[in-house]
């Protein structure tokens, strides 16, 4: 009989336990909601990711902008628009996908822009050291930005994605030009078609 009633005392127990805690987050929506919908906790990601953004020093030849509004920091592009090297005049896009412990894991960065590099696929994948082996947490979005702007004034052929373009850089650099400058124009070079970027 006792071994019953302890039972049922924990089992009372639990059951009141539950009903405060559902009684206390009641109250602390409430408190909180002040005839508003309840804010949003922000993850660590998102508060360092904010801190990145609001102390961004680009250079004037890159944008960022939220295509998804402001509401969604986590995701946003990058537009770069190489004012010096073989793909001056072009305008390229990135998106930037950060994950909520960010910066403990690098952001994930694709190139929207269809771009003839030995640094970056056809499927916009980015080549960048300190997006993948390199990135520490100290690093931030501004550093990856220039990193990104690096790819263009001083694309490397011995780190390569795409490794057609990187073997023209090497071997025939005017070559190398020439189809850049034809796939910025909008045109094919050998069987691929690049959209205009110019």
């Amino acid at each position: 009989m006792r071994d019953f009633y302890v039972l049922q005392s924990d089992r009372y127990t639990g059951i009141m336990i539950k009903l405060f805690k559902v009684k206390e987050k009641q109250r602390e929506l409430a408190e909180n909601s002040n005839g508003k919908p309840p804010v949003k906790k922000q993850s660590a990601g998102e508060l360092r990711l904010h801190k990145d953004i609001s102390e961004l020093n680009l250079p004037k030849t890159c944008s960022i902008s939220f295509p998804n509004g402001k509401d969604d920091l986590m995701n946003f592009e990058v537009t770069i628009r190489p004012d010096d090297g073989y793909y001056l005049g072009g305008t390229f896009t990135f998106t930037f996908q950060i994950s909520s412990i960010y910066p403990h894991e690098a952001p994930k960065v694709k190139c929207k822009t269809k771009v003839y590099h030995p640094n970056i696929d056809l499927d916009g994948n980015v080549c960048l050291n300190i997006l993948r082996e390199d990135w520490k947490p100290v690093l931030n979005i501004n550093t990856i930005i220039y990193g990104l702007y690096h790819l263009f004034t001083e694309p490397n052929h011995e780190d390569p994605l795409n490794r057609e373009a990187a073997a023209v850089l090497r071997d025939n650099p005017k070559m190398f030009e020439s189809n850049v400058r034809r796939a910025m124009a909008g045109g094919y070079v050998g069987q691929t078609f690049f959209t205009r970027c110019i």
